[in-house]
């Protein structure tokens, strides 16, 4: 029972422990060092050796002129002449800070007998009916829940149909093609150069035809062997075999898209 015990603590073998892995050292940086950290430590010790008597030791005497005379630390309120006028009301600027009106004197009479005969009534009447309906600003629902999102900052409105050059075609796509058309030229005027001078001579339609028939028939003798190849490649031989034939058949796989790709092939005169 012991021994099961054992085996099964013990970690299964395993081919990724088999090549020993290097032990990863971890280096801590430095640690940080202030500058002033002798100054700070000659500053803190002066300043407790003058502070170790009951308060600072060096402590300003009271001149005996200058002694405390009686309700001398009490608080003091403002004089009231200075919170009222010759009035006896509070100065406006104290009113204007609180916002409020003054108070009215004793010889202000109000105003009586003033009387309205317009009808509240009749005149929010007409102004209902004379408003203009608002119109609901349109919004969009995105959730189940029916969240509603206003359109107009959406990105949905097709504001873009408004601007003046819409449907023309963007400056830097005219330079592009403009590029691409000389470069087009060039290399035809090129083309035609060599023709004439017998450099080069077009490959014909037959020809071409033909060519790419001949690669991809080797391309399939050469599939054919790779298939025939043994399952287990357990030999040099067998190994570099195999590589040979996968380079051969990429490199006849690149000239069969080339070909396939274009239909007018130029060829040297060599």
């Amino acid at each position: 029972m012991f021994t099961k015990m054992k085996d099964m603590a013990e970690p299964v073998e395993n081919i990724y422990n088999l090549i020993p892995k290097e032990e990863v050292k971890i280096y801590k940086a430095p640690r940080y060092i202030s500058n002033f950290r002798d100054s700070v430590k000659v500053e803190e010790q002066k300043n407790k050796t003058a502070h170790r008597t009951m308060g600072p030791a060096k402590v300003e005497v009271p001149s005996p002129k200058e002694y405390l005379h009686k309700h001398t630390k009490e608080a003091t309120l403002a004089q009231k002449s200075a919170l009222l006028d010759s009035t006896g009301r509070p100065p406006r600027c104290l009113v204007e800070d609180k916002k409020r009106p003054p108070v009215p004197t004793r010889a202000e009479q109000p105003i009586l007998g003033v009387q309205t005969n317009k009808s509240f009534i009749k005149t929010n009447v007409a102004e209902a009916v004379m408003a203009v309906p608002k119109k609901p600003q349109p919004i969009y629902v995105d959730t189940k829940k029916g969240d509603k999102h206003l359109l107009e900052a959406s990105g949905l409105v097709p504001k873009y149909i408004k601007r003046k050059d819409f449907g023309s075609t963007p400056e830097y796509l005219v330079r592009r093609n403009e590029e691409v058309r000389r470069a087009q030229e060039e290399y035809d005027a090129y083309v035609k150069e060599r023709l004439k001078m017998g450099a080069m001579k077009q490959l014909s339609e037959e020809e071409r035809q033909s060519v790419l028939e001949g690669l991809k028939k080797n391309w399939d003798e050469l599939h054919h062997e790779y298939q025939g190849l043994s399952v287990v490649i357990d030999t040099p031989p067998k190994k570099a075999y195999k590589e040979k034939l996968e380079a051969e058949m990429r490199l006849l796989e690149r000239d069969i898209d080339a070909i396939d790709r274009h239909k007018i092939i130029y060829i040297a005169n060599n």
